[in-house]
């Protein structure tokens, strides 16, 4: 059986249920988590901001929000997955491709399964924000449960 679930959040409230049922499920089989989010990679301004000197925040500003913002999340998924006795760590990336990053971080921590919520977007909407659950189903190898 699974020893150790990856559960990827972006702390939208489908993916907390999702969350909610990882850490019951890896609860009721004994293994443990590690919490994932990816981040925003930094953008870099565009010319007009460069020339008219409103410059957005620098690469570090950058990295420190998105750690910061990355770090409250996973707290709060290590809280409760403590409050059920499950062993939870956390991980983070800075990635613009979150299907990538979800998939390298399960090989990254050897997690055995990726446990994770699926938006229901269909039609224009799926078009517009792609599906980052397809991704993972697609190019992982790492056995997926998707939790609608």
């Amino acid at each position: 059986m699974y020893r150790h679930l990856l559960i990827p959040s972006d702390g939208s409230e489908v993916a907390e249920k999702a969350v909610t049922a990882g850490i019951a499920f890896a609860r009721s089989i004994g293994a443990r988590v590690t919490a994932f989010i990816a981040m925003p990679e930094y953008q870099l301004p565009a010319p007009a901001e460069l020339m008219s000197h409103k410059r957005g925040p620098s690469l570090q500003q950058h990295e420190d929000w998105a750690k910061q913002q990355a770090q409250t999340v996973l707290q709060t998924v290590s809280e409760r997955a403590a409050k059920v006795g499950v062993q939870c760590a956390g991980d983070y990336a800075l990635c613009d491709r979150p299907h990538e990053a979800i998939i390298e971080a399960a090989k990254r921590n050897g997690c055995d399964l990726i446990f994770m919520a699926s938006h229901g977007r269909s039609g224009l909407s799926a078009l517009i924000h792609g599906s980052e659950t397809k991704g993972v189903l697609a190019g992982s190898k790492i056995p997926t449960l998707v939790y609608r």
